[in-house]
Order: C-alpha cells, then structure tokens, then sequence
C-alpha cells in the first residue's frame, strides 16, 4: 500500500476584471438597486439600507454621501437621505481611517468603538502638543461642553484652552475628537442646505448609550459581502485596523478563497457574486474619495497602474467617473455646467453613454433642466 500525501487543490484565480466586477455587483455599481423595492431578493432597497449595507459612506464633504447614492440606487432623490440625517437615524462622524463617514445610528454606535484602538494610535502622533494633559480629565470636560450645547472645533479647543493653556490648540481638539465619538449635527450634511460643523456626542444625539464593539467576525462578513473578495490586508486597510488575520482564520472553514495575479489569498462569503469578468459596466460618476476607491490595499480591481494617484493633487481631491468598470477620468460641476476630463481616449459610443450618465446624475440631484456637459479639463 503506496502513502500519498494529501494535495489541496489550488485557490482559483481571480484576475483585475473578475475582481472588479465582482466588487462592482456588491458596490450597486454593475446594477443599481431599486431605492423602493421591497423584493426580498434586493439586498438594498432604501437610502437607509444602501448606508448599512456598504458600511457608511466617505464624507469628508457635504455632498459626496449624495453622489454616492446617485450613483448605487435606482430612484434614489437626495430628500432620502436628507430626511434620514435629520431625523437622527444617520450621522456623520469620524470612524474609518479616521475620516468622516456617513452611518445609521446603529453602526455609529457599534463601529466607532471597533476602530477606538486606531484613534487611540493616532493620538500618539500628538502627544507633545499635549504635554501635561490629563487625557482622561479631557475627554469628561470636552464631554460635558458639546452635550451642553453643540461647539464648533474652534469654540471646544478654546473652551480647552483655559484648562490647559500652555497645550496645543489643535492637538486638543484632536484628543477631544479621538477620545469622543463627535457627531455633526444637523443642518451640517442636509441636502441644499449650510451649515458650520458643530460637534456633540453620538450617544447625547441620539439618545442611547454607546453599544460594546461587534465581534469582529461579524464585521469581516459584512466587508467581505460589500467589497470582497479581499485580503486581509484588504479589510484592515478599509478599517484602519492591524491584526485581523486571526479573525479570517477563525472565519476559513465558512469562506472560499481564490488568489489574485500576485499570488495573494482572497477571501469571500460563499454566496457572494462573483459575475462573468466580461459583464459589461456602464459608466458611473463617483464623489472625491468614494470608499470605491479606499477600501482595499491593492486598488488594480479599479484603479490601474497607470490612474494611480490621479484623484487628487496636493490636498485637492476629485470626483471621478468609471468607464467598462474602471476608474477613467474626473468631472466637476460648476453651476449648470459639467465637464468631464477623461485621461484616455474613449470610443464614440462610451463618450455617448457617459454624458447620458451625466446627465442623468444631474437630474436625479438637482432636478429637471438644462444642463452643459462637456469634455475639457478639470484637474488644473
């Protein structure tokens, strides 16, 4: 009797396209989902599930949690989301790579505590600024002067100031920031509206005490079924955080797992799509900083070698279009003209299918009427 040893098959490949296409079909982006379904097969059917689903939106500006909608949703119309924020079951606040998210009520209170351990790190950054600073004595002043009343950054650093004068002003308002979950509270972040950024705390905006962390279990499913396949290194650039490995080899028993053109272990949700790598991906316009764009250490399933870097200049960021599921071009909006700005050259028919998605972003967000699009130059 001859002992053979045990051959694991090898992890299928995934190469850019079928990785792009699938992260697209999670992302709403190969196929909107309808905002007022109530098919139950629809895994998105309301601006309130779009936001849980996909884990907050980036929203370092007013408008791109907006643009993101229009975007993912099929009969979505900014009131949605506005009227969510209003009524306090979304907020904007730092959570992921500590930048300004948009998400319901329920992740704010359970997801900020999940990424606490990356806000602590990045505290230590500024810790001669804060040299002689009872952190802990911070926190439970700057506690009590947004839950008193809502303090714009400017007016909490100076309410600091006294406690600590010889501080610095910015690294104060940091700590404050870091240690608290600091919501901006409405009419900062509504639809057509203005307003200077003023802070409170999640839990005195919404009326209910912070919840402990969720295992990060279940936090690995739900990125996986967002924007996988992954890798580990994948989620932890998504979420700011180190060490998850663990926590996927816990999970391997219920995942698949493929392999990507480098040789990289992906992860997946078994029942996640995974489309035909040749399904065709109309156009889409895309905010500055679409969590698209910022969720994976490796961006070839979207972003190619030769676009890399290109969203931005200095601290100037730049919304961005796809074309065939693939970051293409910029655009902005300046009253009612928009110009797109491709960064190669496009067939006919993709030019004509772009400007048709231009404008119909344009109506979805500002409503009927006559609009320029052209093509020119946007990064300056």
């Amino acid at each position: 009797m001859t002992n053979k040893a045990t051959r694991t098959a090898p992890a299928p490949r995934l190469g850019p396209r079928a990785l792009n296409r699938a992260t697209l079909a999670r992302q709403f982006l190969l196929h909107r989902a309808p905002a007022t379904s109530a098919a139950p097969a629809t895994p998105a059917t309301s601006a309130y599930d779009a936001v849980q689903y996909l884990l907050g939106l980036q929203a370092q500006n007013v408008k791109p949690p907006y643009y993101a909608l229009a975007a993912r949703l099929e009969g979505f119309a900014p009131e949605q989301l506005s009227t969510l924020m209003a009524d306090r079951a979304v907020v904007r606040i730092v959570t992921l790579r500590s930048t300004i998210h948009t998400h319901t009520a329920e992740d704010c209170l359970t997801l900020r505590p999940l990424v606490q351990p990356a806000r602590e790190r990045e505290l230590n950054q500024f810790r001669r600024g804060l040299v002689g600073v009872d952190l802990d004595r911070l926190a439970a002043l700057a506690r009590e002067l947004v839950e008193a009343e809502p303090r714009t950054l400017k007016q909490l650093r100076e309410a600091l100031l006294v406690e600590w004068p010889d501080a610095d002003p910015f690294a104060l308002g940091l700590a404050a920031r870091c240690r608290l979950p600091l919501v901006q509270v409405t009419p900062r972040g509504l639809w057509g509206r203005s307003g200077q950024v003023a802070l409170t705390t999640a839990e005195h905006w919404l009326g209910r005490p912070a919840e402990p962390a969720p295992a990060p279990e279940t936090v690995v499913r739900r990125y996986l079924a967002a924007f996988g396949p992954a890798s580990v290194k994948d989620m932890q650039t998504w979420a700011g955080l180190t060490r998850l490995r663990e926590t996927f080899e816990r999970l391997r028993p219920e995942l698949l797992t493929f392999r990507d053109d480098s040789g990289v272990e992906l992860f997946d949700l078994p029942d996640a799509p995974r489309p035909d790598p040749d399904t065709p991906a109309p156009p889409r316009l895309l905010p500055e900083f679409d969590n698209l764009l910022l969720s994976h250490a490796d961006r070839t399933r979207v972003v190619s070698p030769e676009t890399k870097g290109r969203t931005w200049r200095g601290n100037q960021a730049y919304r961005s279009f796809l074309v065939d599921g693939f970051l293409a071009g910029l655009w902005k909006l300046d009253d009612d003209v928009l110009t797109l700005e491709p960064f190669g050259r496009l067939t006919r028919g993709q030019r004509e299918e772009l400007v048709e998605e231009a404008g119909r972003t344009l109506t979805v967000l500002h409503g009927d009427g006559t609009y320029d699009i052209r093509f020119g130059t946007v990064a300056q």
